[in-house]
């Protein structure tokens, strides 16, 4: 049966009347204004954050015709094991738990750095959920895309940095059966089902393959510049 995402309520400002109040000096007005700005930290909600921005549509449209077309490879010998991901980034704490607290809004985590609570808007498509279980880390260039689009020809390292990109938009915390219905697929083949966040998507897209040289097949190439002529 399929989940109903877990819907967050919006916290709207409320007008309060004003009360007159005997005058303050200045040094006792100073600390009443630094307390209440105290309060308001304390009781804010922090902005969920983001993957890094992706560079502009027309930047992506120039980078995409750099790219070299070319017949997609074979998938043989790819394993998701010659891409070693989640390792550790800081501390305790790898990959995925750093993706999460990135993506999160009021995430908490153990001492082993586990999301324990919090919340993740998904982009893909629009749900939000309170349990890190549902949600997975996406990779925007799917692994066994990469390997048949250049990754089979680099070391495990340099896979490894792949797998694990924090600086491009490469990582992205999602519904985690959005994510796998997306499996190892393309532009051509499939497309975040919220549309309002297709461009962004196509911006992160071609950005992961230009900085490490993929190449994309003529399909894939014509779904991106497609998408990509909307923006």
């Amino acid at each position: 049966m399929p989940r109903t995402p877990h819907s967050t309520p919006s916290i709207y400002a409320r007008n309060r009347p004003h009360r007159r109040t005997p005058a303050l000096t200045t040094a006792a007005a100073t600390a009443a204004a630094f307390t209440a700005t105290l309060a308001l930290l304390a009781t804010a909600t922090p902005a969920q954050a983001s993957p890094p921005t992706p560079i502009a549509a027309s930047t992506a449209r120039s980078y995409l015709s750099t790219l070299t077309v070319k017949t997609e490879g074979s998938s043989d010998g790819y394993s998701r094991d010659k891409f070693p991901h989640w390792i550790t980034q800081s501390g305790t704490c790898d990959t995925r738990e750093t993706v999460l607290k990135r993506d999160g809004k009021n995430v908490t985590t153990s001492s082993s750095c586990a999301a324990t609570a919090g919340s993740w808007y998904s982009e893909y498509d629009g749900a939000t959920w309170t349990a890190s279980s549902d949600v997975d880390i996406d990779h925007v260039v799917p692994l066994s895309e990469a390997w048949k689009s250049g990754a089979s020809g680099w070391t495990t390292t340099q896979r490894q940095s792949f797998a694990n990109d924090l600086t491009r938009p490469q990582l992205i915390a999602v519904t985690d059966n959005v994510n796998q219905s997306k499996g190892d697929q393309d532009p051509a083949e499939w497309m975040p089902p919220r549309a309002a966040y297709a461009c962004t998507y196509l911006r992160m897209y071609v950005q992961v393959k230009h900085y490490y040289s993929l190449s994309v097949d003529s399909a894939e190439k014509s779904a991106i510049q497609s998408g990509l002529s909307g923006c």
